[in-house]
């Protein structure tokens, strides 16, 4: 009879241990996933700020070019009669407009924003992306840590290879989030 609780209780001890490694692998999954959702966070709070301040530059160009327009159209019957001071002036707003749709030196013309503002959104899109492979992974740790326990408790090997494999897959949605996020779309 003690040979069979021998076999019974190595069997057990080899749960354990498919448990231990399946719960360090869901931390890790559940560390991965909380990055990956604050970075996305973060990310989208700087797209946002970004695509503001290119709106605020493009309300700045607007108006700049609209009272241009306006000071041009007040003598565009008598182009000769614009005082210099005035056509001085209209070019300058003409320049300031036209600043604001480029600023390679300080990096905030309209065009620039823009490209910082879509990189943000990619690197948010990426953030997600991991995110939800980690919750994948997580969730599969999770159901092959109650399989195991199910096997232990019953004896019934066929829960042992369930819980390998579903520990196979939250390892495969781990590496997934860490290596390609965005390979696959579920």
């Amino acid at each position: 009879m003690s040979g069979g609780h021998g076999h019974v209780d190595s069997s057990n001890k080899k749960i354990a241990l498919l448990v231990a490694v399946l719960a360090a692998l869901l931390a890790i999954s559940e560390m991965g996933g909380k990055s990956s959702q604050t970075n996305a966070l973060s990310s989208h709070i700087d797209a946002s700020n970004t695509w503001t301040f290119f709106q605020a530059k493009t309300i700045r160009q607007t108006i700049m070019r609209t009272v241009a327009e306006d000071a041009e159209a007040t003598y565009k019957d008598n182009p000769q009669g614009v005082p210099p001071a005035m056509k001085a002036q209209v070019d300058r707003w003409k320049q300031t407009a036209q600043r604001y749709e480029s600023e390679p030196e300080t990096n905030e013309g309209r065009r620039e924003l823009m490209a910082r503002a879509k990189v943000k959104e990619q690197q948010r899109d990426k953030s997600l992306a991991a995110y939800h492979m980690f919750e994948y992974a997580s969730a599969a740790f999770q159901l092959a840590i109650v399989l195991a326990g199910a096997a232990a408790l019953t004896s019934v090997v066929w829960l042992t290879f369930l819980s390998l494999g579903l520990g196979v897959i939250g390892i495969g949605f781990t590496g997934l989030a860490f290596l390609a996020p965005t390979l696959i779309h579920l």
